[in-house]
């Protein structure tokens, strides 16, 4: 079977297209994005990590999403509707976007965004039909789903689809049919929607690359259980056949950070009825994230080896049971279908040898994060000395403080190791020292949250995992786009040999 490349040495930064800056409250594909991709090409930068791009539930978090395939349309700019005539600019005066210019607001985007871009909608009817139609035959495979779980949702007041009369949850086709002809116009708001979402991307990307940056996704493992991906492949999960609730659920194991382990609540797969459908639904995702993005992280990585069970009627993850997936032959099924994939592995956490032999055998990348690396003998396989190139080191991650924000909160026994290893004194600028170790180290690329290079610290933190309401809402202002910082880091990229613009090393 074929290995993966080798991923060029250089630097990467994770910048979420949420948190870039922009006039409307939440970061977009607009001018100012394009103003980030040219930061980060000043920086002589090569990778740029984004979080999923899909369109977000409850809880806001792009890891639990309506569909592995469509896109979040929040993230559609609305200058670029207006020039292409689809709104007009006195649409958009005295709305309130949000009053904090470094936070998303959520609730305000929910109110305002769907009501304009039904205006826009209207308009491109007449604008733009052609090209829509144009747009919904060749995404078919999904987009019709899609749009049609969504006019289903808005019109049962957003409940979950579990909560839907029997006929429609159980895509009863007379009643799928009924509902189509009823709200034809509905699903063609939601199908438009994806239009000018994929066009605004692939434009953005496209200028991107163009930069010699390589764009990095997320593949969350387990889709969302109020998700379309959930509704129409309701037989591959592990869903009782007459409820279609979960019979088992998504976790991790109790640990030294959590006596109750963490229940996720997604539903997980049975992977022999998965087998039996030649991967189909896996094959198809997979091909959708590598149109997006030209690298995929595969998150929780360690759950395609073997994955934690949760009885869906518990309400902690203590008594879950470790069940063995279908690892290699997924992977055998994805890299015959797309042999120039790239992928990186998110390894982290409790690691057999059973997900080191997977990982290795394909020569995808693992993961270090230095946070993780201090404890008393220093032998962490998280320390730089242990990295091996074909990896990843990363300064943080959204899940993570911040680096600033780790420095801040570590007690003095763990600042004392911090400062041995690196040989740090009181008056070194510590964040920048250890940015540069991860820089001169082995790894292949070294990733940065934006955050890391901005010094800042816990405000800026995206992510609190287990909490709800306060994340994922984080964003740039203008001025943080610094030409003096850009400088810095393309120098120190020069110094520890990841300023070249090549591409993909072959091994």
């Amino acid at each position: 079977m074929q290995r993966q490349k080798r991923l060029a040495r250089g630097n990467g930064v994770i910048l979420p297209i949420f948190s870039i800056p922009s006039n409307y409250g939440i970061g977009t594909f607009g001018k100012k994005a394009y103003q980030a991709v040219d930061f980060i090409s000043d920086a002589a930068i090569k990778y740029w990590q984004i979080l999923p791009l899909g369109q977000t539930s409850y809880g806001d978090s792009p890891y639990q999403s309506f569909s592995s395939f469509a896109g979040n349309p929040y993230f559609i700019d609305l200058d670029m509707l207006i020039e292409e005539g689809l709104l007009e600019k006195e649409e958009l005066e005295n709305l309130n976007f949000g009053d904090n210019e470094r936070y998303v607001d959520y609730g305000i985007q929910y109110n305002l965004r769907y009501r304009i871009l039904e205006k826009a909608y209207e308009r491109a009817k007449e604008q733009k039909g052609p090209e829509i139609e144009a747009f919904r035959q060749e995404e078919s495979y999904w987009v019709e789903d899609y749009a049609l779980f969504m006019a289903i949702k808005r019109e049962k007041f957003d409940v979950s689809w579990l909560e839907w009369d029997e006929e429609l949850k159980r895509r009863d086709p007379k009643a799928l049919e009924e509902f189509k002809e009823k709200n034809e116009d509905l699903i063609g708001f939601y199908i438009f929607i994806q239009y000018e979402f994929f066009k605004q991307w692939k434009k953005l990307k496209e200028y991107a690359n163009r930069k010699k940056i390589k764009i990095i996704g997320d593949l969350p493992i387990y889709v969302a259980m109020d998700s379309c991906d959930a509704w129409v492949n309701s037989d591959i999960l592990k869903l009782d056949p007459q409820t279609k609730e979960p019979i088992i659920v998504g976790g991790a194991p109790p640990d030294a950070y959590s006596e109750d382990g963490q229940l996720w609540g997604n539903p997980v797969y049975d992977w022999d009825k998965v087998a039996a459908s030649d991967y189909d639904f896996w094959v198809k995702r997979i091909g959708a994230c590598l149109r997006l993005y030209d690298i995929l992280r595969l998150d929780h990585f360690r759950g395609f080896e073997a994955y934690y069970a949760i009885p869906a009627s518990d309400d902690n993850a203590r008594y879950g049971t470790w069940q063995v997936g279908r690892p290699y032959e997924l992977f055998d099924k994805i890299i015959e279908t797309y042999p120039q994939a790239l992928f990186i592995a998110e390894d982290l956490g409790y690691i057999t040898k059973e997900v080191d032999d997977l990982k290795n055998h394909y020569n995808f990348p693992g993961m270090n994060v230095i946070q993780f690396a201090f404890g008393e003998n220093f032998d962490s396989n998280y320390l730089p000395h242990n990295y091996a190139r074909n990896s990843v080191v990363y300064s943080s991650t959204h899940d993570s403080d911040t680096l600033q924000g780790f420095l801040d909160v570590a007690d003095e026994d763990l600042t004392k190791l911090i400062d041995k290893y690196f040989g740090l004194k009181d008056y070194d600028d510590k964040l920048w020292e250890i940015n540069r170790a991860l820089m001169a180290s082995v790894s292949d690329i070294a990733m940065f949250e934006i955050q890391d290079f901005l010094g800042y610290g816990n405000e800026a933190k995206i992510n609190s995992p287990s909490t709800i309401g306060i994340n994922w809402k984080w964003r740039m202002v203008d001025a943080d786009f610094d030409g003096m910082l850009a400088k810095r880091i393309k120098e120190m990229s020069k110094v520890y040999g990841r300023y070249d613009n090549g591409q993909i090393e072959k091994e």
